[in-house]
């Protein structure tokens, strides 16, 4: 059975965190949260404890896991070099939503890291994370606690909805701030490359470190063939259950694009879901409306995300049209998540 135990994130029970972390001393797996979506988490040095986070999950291995961590000193005891780069940014950015990759050291077992000599490393700034991996006095390995391929959780209660049962720990430390995962940097070569995109800004670690540039498979349908140096590289993620498609183009034809083609779907006995904003929402006459955000606040379309295509699906709506966003800032992070969940498929409003 899962335990689900409550603790307040403001002021954490440490008696509780007590309890989870000795279940992850043990071999067990705790769903926690960070301040950017929930872990399903284990001991990393126990590989018998990590390979039960893949088959929870449902998740490929040859999908790398991200390493959690208390104490920069950490860092040491996971990686063969620390360099210059990687200390300005953890300086600047930890703990916080950015995870670096480095050259690994042996102590890290290759489940962690898809048979790779690289690891992904991060520092949550949750207090809840932050304790139950002090406690626990191990790196935790953690992807998002969700079943491979779902919209990650962003409160506990998605977590219960797709791993209860399959984890021996959930902790409510209620809603994410952030909701989007961390920003993934590889420093392993000269000129870093962002890997994901997240709240911290391409422009926030160019002000850093100088030249930072985009892996160009961000906003493409990934290869089947790479080896993912981070989550979410390659597997299609965050998708509902409906179809879902991107409309792009100048907002004012987006959606007018939308309301034909949701038109065009109901008559043919469909139930359409919309993605609008503060912005848009009151235009739609048809389908299921839900508000994602204002377009003035993208922090607010990131942090409700993944909570509104999981209510398309307790909505049962068989496609969604989501409304597209500027690729710039957090923009970027937005919508390559938003892309991932379409499966790539797109629609363009020029014309309509």
């Amino acid at each position: 059975m899962t335990k689900v135990i409550r603790i307040d994130r403001y002021n954490p029970e440490i008696e509780l965190i007590d309890y989870a972390a000795e279940v992850i001393k043990k071999g067990g797996l705790v769903a926690f949260p960070t301040e950017t979506v929930y872990g399903i988490g284990a001991n990393s040095f126990d590989e018998e404890a990590v390979k039960r986070i893949f088959i929870a999950k449902g998740r490929p291995q040859d999908n790398p896991l991200i390493l959690h961590i208390a104490s920069i000193d950490q860092v040491y005891d996971l990686t063969v070099e620390f360099p210059e780069k990687a200390k300005k940014l953890v300086q600047k950015f930890w703990p916080g939503p950015l995870t670096i990759v480095l050259k690994k050291s042996s102590k890290v077992p290759y489940i962690n890291t898809a048979g790779m000599d690289t690891v992904a490393i991060r520092m949550p700034s949750n207090s809840i994370a932050h304790l139950l991996i002090k406690r626990a006095g191990v790196p935790i390995s953690a992807p998002s606690a969700n079943v491979s391929g779902r919209p990650s959780p962003t409160d506990a209660s998605h977590v219960i909805e797709d791993l209860y049962g399959k984890v021996d720990v959930i902790i409510d430390g209620g809603k994410c701030d952030v909701g989007l995962e961390s920003t993934v940097v590889d420093l392993t070569d000269e000129i870093p490359v962002i890997l994901r995109p997240g709240a911290v800004t391409l422009n926030m670690l160019q002000e850093v470190l100088g030249e930072v540039r985009l892996d160009p498979f961000l906003l493409k349908k990934p290869d089947m063939d790479i080896k993912p140096k981070s989550p979410g590289m390659k597997y299609k993620h965050y998708s509902p259950r409906a179809e879902v498609y991107i409309v792009k183009g100048p907002l004012d034809k987006v959606v007018k694009k939308i309301k034909q083609l949701a038109k065009n779907q109901l008559k043919i006995g469909k139930k359409v879901g919309i993605m609008a904003t503060v912005q848009t929402s009151t235009q739609y006459e048809e389908g299921e409306v839900i508000v994602v955000g204002d377009r003035e606040k993208p922090e607010s379309i990131a942090k409700n995300l993944f909570e509104v295509l999981r209510e398309f699906d307790r909505r049962e709506v068989d496609v969604v049209f989501a409304e597209s966003f500027d690729y710039d800032e957090i923009g970027l992070a937005i919508m390559n998540r938003l892309e991932k969940a379409a499966g790539y498929k797109e629609i363009e409003a020029e014309g309509s």
